[in-house]
């Protein structure tokens, strides 16, 4: 499976992270100018620049590109860019499952990718500064999402 994200800090870093640590190739696409909102996206992160293109772009992009998408929230309603991915990915026809931690993640998780073959996953979510625990919460669910596939296989 490979990882894709935008790049900008919560969610998207954290499934970046994630997925370098775990030996997971990464990508995605990020805004001109590697922007986020902490400044520029470092370069060991292997997004590529959409030259001329800005959050929103980058967004349909990263969903167009993958097989689906995780959004991973700490809030149960999708605000900005989250509902944004989500609308993207109604628009593509292309399956997008949102979890956060107050609710049965863990099985309705499961039963997607029993369900979908997601071979580029796109993670999404919110920014650490407007949910700053959503990283600790990217990384316990993509642990989950591996543990559970290293069972099945």
């Amino acid at each position: 499976m490979k990882i894709i994200s935008g790049g900008q800090t919560g969610a998207d870093r954290a499934a970046l992270d994630w997925a370098i640590a775990n030996g997971f190739e990464h990508g995605g696409w990020c805004p001109e100018g590697r922007r986020a909102e902490d400044g520029v996206i470092p370069m060991r992160y292997q997004v590529v620049e959409l030259v001329g293109a800005g959050y929103r772009a980058r967004t349909k992009a990263n969903v167009r590109e993958s097989d689906g998408t995780l959004i991973i929230s700490i809030s149960p309603s999708l605000r900005g860019g989250s509902r944004l991915t989500a609308e993207f990915s109604k628009a593509f026809e292309k399956p997008y499952l949102h979890v956060y931690p107050a609710m049965g993640w863990r099985d309705a998780f499961r039963k997607w990718l029993e369900v979908k073959s997601v071979t580029v996953l796109n993670v999404a979510g919110p920014r650490a500064s407007s949910e700053p625990r959503v990283m600790a919460f990217t990384s316990e669910v993509l642990d989950w999402m591996h543990f559970i596939n290293r069972i099945a296989s």
